[in-house]
């Protein structure tokens, strides 16, 4: 089958994200032909100013519609799209030169109608996003889940970088209401429909992540939340590694409290973790400041994912609440 390629890109008050991932779709080495479709969800800062000088020297289609949250936007995009492709992409990402070209190798050797690919940090990153990058994508944080040849399990495609087939969108219907979840919810009933995923790791993005601590603290803890859900919905999918970052935190405080009264080893235990990831990312970074701060890092990150993983569990699978009753904050309205 011959690829056309339709990049997908929901935006949501970011007009300056969207520029900075133009520029690096001018920077791209390939021959190949594609389009960009960009959907504005509802902003009061609309991309399409910046969208408008693009146009001479890329295939750019704009539509505005109201506020419905980026899956439901993926959506929309997808069905105006004219490729037969999709390649979806967050708008804080920067695309290196060769990601076209490897993406298309990869499908031309072994196709699949789902892929995604790993993210990445820039030199020009600040140092917070690099400890944060190193938090979110480190195997001795995550398993290796947002893209690594050496992941756990089989590979549930990210929507920051991911690719799903025209025939792939039409039989699944595309990504559901809840968020942030609505990428691995595809992913699991694409494999329920027979389809495939892959990792592509060469088709790697430089993930922004414009975040600070508290963002960072409410990212993690939403996606803790909505495990849970996954997991109601999914059973076949729940595993015993997703519990890993609550038992982190309530051993550290059995830890801590051991600690006082002279039981040191059960800490020592965790300043040794510490200390290992202190030198990856130093290994991964060249930069103390990122290794520093990396240590917070993955606290916040294990202790955000780690309570609301904990908390949905509870009420979802213990006091079999309705999940958008008890979370609405997760759940977006469809598009009309």
């Amino acid at each position: 089958m011959h690829l056309q390629y339709s990049f997908i890109i929901p935006v949501y008050n970011r007009p300056d994200e969207i520029e900075e991932l133009l520029v690096s779709f001018l920077n791209l080495k390939t021959t190949l032909n594609f389009e960009i479709v960009i959907v504005e969800d509802g902003s009061n800062h609309s991309s399409e100013t910046v969208v408008n000088t693009f146009k001479d020297r890329l295939n750019i289609a704009y539509f505005f519609k109201e506020n419905s949250g980026p899956g439901d936007s993926r959506n929309f995009g997808m069905q105006q799209a004219t490729g037969n492709y999709f390649i979806i992409l967050d708008s804080d990402c920067v695309l290196p030169p060769g990601y076209l070209n490897e993406v298309d190798a990869s499908l031309s050797s072994e196709f699949v109608d789902c892929f995604g690919g790993p993210d990445a940090a820039e030199a020009s990153f600040t140092t917070l996003q690099k400890a944060i990058n190193f938090s979110m994508t480190s195997f001795i944080t995550t398993g290796g889940i947002r893209g690594h040849k050496n992941q756990i399990g089989k590979f549930q495609p990210r929507s920051f970088n991911m690719g799903l087939s025209n025939a792939a969108f039409k039989v699944s219907k595309g990504f559901g209401t809840i968020h942030p979840g609505e990428d691995p919810d595809l992913s699991i009933r694409l494999w329920d429909l027979g389809f495939n995923t892959k990792l592509i790791p060469e088709a790697f993005v430089y993930h922004k992540r414009r975040i600070s601590w508290s963002k960072f603290y409410t990212q993690v803890n939403k996606f803790g939340k909505v495990r849970p859900i996954l997991n109601l919905w999914h059973p076949q999918t729940a595993k015993l590694t997703y519990w890993f970052p609550t038992l982190f935190i309530f051993g550290f405080l059995v830890a801590i409290t051991a600690f006082i009264f002279h039981f040191e080893w059960f800490l020592m235990l965790y300043i040794l973790y510490f200390i290992i990831a202190f030198f990856l990312s130093l290994m991964q970074s060249k930069s103390i400041i990122v290794a520093l701060l990396s240590i917070p890092a993955i606290c916040i990150q294990f202790g955000g994912y780690g309570y609301g993983f904990f908390k949905s569990f509870l009420k979802i699978h213990v006091f079999k609440k309705e999940a958008k009753q008890v979370f609405p904050e997760l759940f977006f309205k469809l598009f009309k």
